[in-house]
């Protein structure tokens, strides 16, 4: 009797074979989640190499700019200790947005930090409301921002960028009032509700990050 002959089987490359899909194309971004191309509207950490330095946010409109002369809008400076109180937590809420979309996650350096422009208005908010709050509020207010969705964070933003959104203005209008509502724990109680009633449109659903969809601003 002819003996069989061995069947030789070709292992297929890794992570290929029945019942496993492709991997999905990568997204190239920089820094928190901006995308990597041409002048994208985006914000800007800059983190001085002095320790005393204070932390400045911009933000950059990119290509929808009207002119050059407007498309950069410094928005907050932030004294040292009050940016080292909020830095960790912000950093790790953004990390986990960013790996919930399969992004590439990040960490402040000194010198400049790209942010998504959705993230960089959140971030501002906090910013506004802790720049002149006495230190042992700003814990207070991390958690009470962390609480808030982030479409709440968005319309804050637009509130407040309105009238108050300079670097010169702090302490004025809505800044002054993003400091008493999320470093009291009662009116960041108030704070949600009257958010959530600013957005009651066809934005109920949108995405979390500028790479997935439109805030309309």
């Amino acid at each position: 009797m002819a003996r069989a002959k061995a069947r030789v089987v070709t292992p297929l490359p890794e992570g290929e074979g029945p019942g496993v899909r492709a991997a999905k194309p990568t997204t190239h971004t920089l820094g928190f989640g901006v995308p990597a191309t041409s002048d994208p509207h985006h914000f800007k950490v800059l983190i001085p190499k002095s320790s005393t330095g204070k932390v400045q946010i911009s933000e950059y409109l990119g290509l929808q700019a009207a002119a050059s002369d407007n498309a950069v809008i410094d928005r907050v400076l932030l004294d040292r200790p009050r940016w080292t109180a909020i830095r960790s937590e912000v950093q790790r809420a953004f990390n986990a947005r960013l790996a919930a979309h399969g992004l590439k996650t990040s960490a402040w350096k000194v010198g400049e930090n790209p942010v998504d422009r959705l993230l960089g208005k959140e971030l501002c908010v906090l910013a506004w409301a802790v720049e002149q709050m006495l230190p042992e509020k700003i814990p207070v207010a991390v958690r009470n921002w962390l609480a808030l969705r982030p479409e709440e964070r968005w319309w804050l933003f637009g509130m407040t960028a309105m009238t108050t959104g300079g670097v010169l203005d702090a302490g004025k209008g809505w800044r002054a009032a993003l400091q008493h509502a999320l470093g009291d724990v009662a009116q960041s109680e108030l704070l949600a509700p009257r958010a959530r009633r600013g957005r009651h449109d066809s934005t109920e659903s949108r995405p979390t990050l500028d790479l997935f969809g439109d805030d309309n601003g």
